[in-house]
């Protein structure tokens, strides 16, 4: 049995209950058995549920630890969570990236490209493996669209700060490498973020608050983001636990930092 850790800003929330929800399936996927075995939580009482670690940890038969050191000690992998506090990613990582193990950082992975670039140093100077990702990187809708020249993807949530990183994470895994210009124009409610890259492929992302996730290439059809993306995020994060490779590089991720930080400036300036 292989035993993960968990640390979260405040361990009720909605990640953490997903994840834990599907893990024995995905655990089947690969061929070994895993446990949530043990928690963290910066905050005791979640502002999502009002939930304690401590209950938390009772409904989900894991064991409460008091300090990230405790937590990675008694670990064999690690995932720092924390999906709607990025800013908290740079702290937990200082801590818990010291003690080398296999290490997934959930989205959004770092607040700016700066932050996402000193995480990897961090990991770098320990020679911990890391990585992290959207769930929609794992929808298999995306699968055959790949090598278009116009690209056009969808989205919503609460607020676009948090839920950009989806799109983004869309677009990167579909063209593989850095945007070379973003802009931004507002109609209403909806931002439309027009993306440049280098290999003249062009994009959107469409945020509105209600926008399911979808992607279009070359003016096709508009199809949905349906698949099961979730489990297969949780699948290649136990993969990479057993093998300490990541499914795809570090350059997609920082690729991702960077296009989710231009986005934002560019719908928070319109330009």
């Amino acid at each position: 049995m292989k035993t993960i850790g968990i640390i979260d800003y405040y361990v009720s929330e909605w990640h953490a209950n997903k994840y834990h929800s599907i893990l024995a399936d995905c655990a089947a996927a690969v061929g070994e058995e895993f446990k949530i075995a043990y928690a963290y939580g910066e905050l005791d009482v979640s502002p999502y549920d009002q939930g304690t670690t401590d209950e938390w940890c009772a409904q989900h038969g894991a064991e409460r630890c008091y300090s990230i050191k405790e937590l990675c000690e008694k670990s064999d992998y690690v995932m720092i969570l924390a999906p709607s506090n990025p800013e908290t990613h740079l702290g937990f990582a200082r801590e818990a990236l010291k003690y080398g193990k296999n290490t997934f950082i959930d989205k959004t992975f770092a607040p700016d490209y700066a932050t996402a670039k000193e995480i990897y140093d961090i990991a770098d100077t320990y020679g911990t493996k890391i990585f992290s990702s959207s769930a929609l990187r794992y929808a298999s809708e995306l699968d055959s669209m790949k090598g278009a020249s116009s690209i056009a993807v969808t989205g919503g949530g609460s607020n676009l700060p948090e839920y950009i990183i989806h799109q983004a994470e869309m677009l990167i895994k579909l063209v593989g490498c850095a945007a070379s210009g973003v802009s931004a124009a507002r109609d209403g409610e909806k931002y439309v973020i027009s993306v440049d890259f280098p290999n003249s492929v062009k994009a959107t992302m469409t945020y509105e608050k209600f926008l399911t996730y979808s992607a279009a290439v070359n003016g096709g059809e508009v199809v949905e983001m349906k698949s099961p993306f979730f489990n297969g995020l949780i699948t290649d994060v136990l993969r990479f636990f057993l093998s300490g490779e990541p499914s795809f590089s570090r350059d997609e991720t920082l690729a991702v930092a960077k296009l989710r930080e231009d986005a934002i400036k560019c719908a928070e300036a319109l330009g």
